[in-house]
């Protein structure tokens, strides 16, 4: 094993989650195939087996404990670089079907292999985040939206909201997360049809804290949103 299975298995029991042996295998294989990889694309700067575990992993699949994910749900991962947490999800909830969006080319190579390699059912998607929210096959198609340490809270909502379905849910994962963002944040995606049902703080075992914010599409996206890149980063709601 490159990993520990120990280290992963006590650390996500904290979080009362637990993973078959076949699933630590597949996380076993996913951490070799980042490491090797990542020596010809910069995907992370963690590379040693424990801080993959915590950092990556554990992180990752904290959100099954702190959002609710129903059963089957059409799943996007905005943003998904190496395929966090859109792969850890796949792994440990074969039940959902993975959207794994991103704009660049190379990291989505990565995400590919891994997905085939693992015998995974999630789909790599090249494409730009409000690309995809204008587009009529993905806007508002999604039963859940996350999106891990991305962009500032208000901006992320614009490129996120305009894909999920109403009634569906959005729970985009923070590192440090200042009041001045989180009002920001809130009120943007309350423009966009999503209301603020609870946010949930918790730490890793190495003592980083992380926040996990969850909303419930309540009403359409208006059809003006997203917006392109620029003006979202000019002028963000």
């Amino acid at each position: 094993m490159f990993i520990s299975e120990e280290l992963l298995t006590c650390s996500l029991n904290s979080f009362q989650i637990s993973l078959s042996n076949d699933q630590i295998l597949k996380f076993d294989t996913f951490a070799r195939l980042l490491v090797d990889y990542n020596k010809k694309v910069n995907l992370t700067a963690i590379t040693d087996a424990d801080g993959i575990v915590i950092k990556h992993f554990v992180d990752s699949l904290a959100l099954l404990k702190y959002s609710e994910i129903p059963l089957r749900s059409l799943t996007a991962d905005v943003g998904t670089g190496a395929g966090l947490p859109g792969i850890a999800l796949s792994i440990a909830r074969p039940d959902l079907e993975v959207f794994l969006f991103d704009a660049t080319k190379k990291k989505l190579v990565f995400v590919e292999k891994v997905l085939y390699e693992l015998s995974l059912t999630g789909r790599a998607v090249h494409m730009r985040a409000e690309e995809a929210g204008r587009e009529e096959s993905l806007r508002e198609k999604f039963d859940f939206v996350t999106a891990r340490a991305v962009s500032e809270l208000n901006v992320l909502s614009e490129l996120c909201i305009p894909l999920v379905k109403p009634g569906g849910g959005f729970s985009p994962m923070k590192g440090s997360l200042s009041e001045e963002e989180y009002n920001r944040g809130k009120n943007a995606a309350l423009l966009l049809g999503c209301k603020l049902l609870n946010t949930r703080a918790y730490e890793l075992p190495t003592g980083d804290r992380r926040t996990v914010l969850n909303f419930k599409k309540i009403s359409q996206t208006s059809a003006k949103y997203p917006r392109e890149f620029s003006s979202i980063l000019k002028i963000p709601l």
